[in-house]
């Protein structure tokens, strides 16, 4: 468990394209990072910097060489938080209401912002405007996005796919496959297709191209007989693109999708589990354990509130796909 964690719920992870440095978000107004130091399968924590929002922080995402966080969050607006260099955060995208994700965009060199105002924005961070504002029909929930790919989930279960050589038109819209509220969007890592989670314990596999719709499908996964749990993260491994899930009934999972297996389920927590992250080369797991207001505002006590960040060193057999037998007739 990382040492000093926030002192209400955790929002978001997101771990440094270049090195072991963990970054949360969370409902106490705060940006945490931490350095994660490995040693077999123990590891240890250094708080390491902090910076505060007006309001409650709810997403995160660093800049691709690893010199700066972007936070975004309830006082609608983003900060980009010079990590490396030791400067002091700016503010570089702003929106009329919270901003639920966000998203740096290497090959455009631009951020993205996704927000409750129903608009998706781009940003060039020199400038003081957007170079682009999308609407949306709803309130924007997730995003996801691998170049030229990016999928967006908004509130009325619609789920817009963009091309980003033509980054002002849809490409295609379709209403999700799933029965409830869309909570999480993941882009395939070979650009094909996307997964979604929602929250009733399921998540849709979904192709982009017309021709493969047929291998469409949907499985649970954060389910306890009757009772369902809400999907809240779904990461690619960086390496052996095999999937984890968290949920809010505490578990954690990892699955080969392309093979419909499940592999591996960690223990489940008595907190739920509301954001995870691989680091960069997929041998640490970073997951959170807190309140993720599923069950809403009444059920939430922030004087006995909790929140834990626990790195995880996945073995090779939880993440790496099962190799398939072929049976062959002579």
């Amino acid at each position: 468990m990382v040492t000093q964690p926030p002192s209400d719920s955790v929002s978001s992870l997101s771990f440094s394209p270049k090195e072991d440095l963990l970054v949360a978000t969370s409902w106490d107004n705060e940006v945490r990072c931490w350095e994660i130091k490995r040693s077999g399968t123990s590891f240890s924590s250094t708080p390491k910097a902090l910076i505060s929002h007006a309001q409650p922080v709810l997403c995160s995402t660093w800049k691709d060489d690893g010199t700066a966080v972007f936070s975004g969050g309830c006082d609608n607006q983003v900060k980009m938080w010079p990590l490396i260099s030791g400067a002091q955060p700016t503010t570089v995208a702003m929106h009329e209401a919270p901003i639920k994700d966000v998203a740096w965009i290497p090959e455009m060199n631009v951020l993205v912002t996704g927000s409750w105002d129903k608009t998706l924005k781009y940003w060039d961070t020199r400038q003081a405007s957007p170079v682009h504002n999308q609407p949306f029909p709803d309130r924007c929930y997730t995003l996801s996005v691998r170049h030229p790919v990016r999928v967006v989930g908004t509130a009325d279960k619609n789920i817009i796919v963009f091309n980003l050589h033509y980054p002002q038109a849809e490409f295609k819209r379709i209403t999700s496959p799933l029965t409830h509220q869309t909570r999480c969007v993941s882009v395939f890592p070979d650009k094909q297709g996307f997964l979604v989670g929602s929250i009733e314990g399921r998540v849709g596999v979904q192709h982009l191209d017309n021709s493969k719709q047929n291998q469409n499908f949907t499985f649970k996964c954060h389910r306890d007989g009757l009772h369902l749990y809400s999907v809240n993260s779904i990461n690619f491994h960086p390496v052996y693109h095999t999937v984890s899930t968290t949920g809010s009934d505490g578990g954690v999972h990892f699955w080969d999708k392309d093979h419909k297996q499940k592999l591996k389920s960690m223990a489940r927590n008595s907190l739920p589990m509301p954001c995870s992250t691989f680091n960069k080369d997929g041998s640490i797991f970073a997951y959170s354990a807190c309140y993720d207001w599923s069950k809403g505002a009444a059920e939430h006590n922030p004087v006995t509130a909790k929140s834990y960040i626990y790195p995880h060193s996945p073995q090779d057999s939880d993440v790496k796909p099962i190799p398939q037998v072929v049976n062959r007739r002579k």
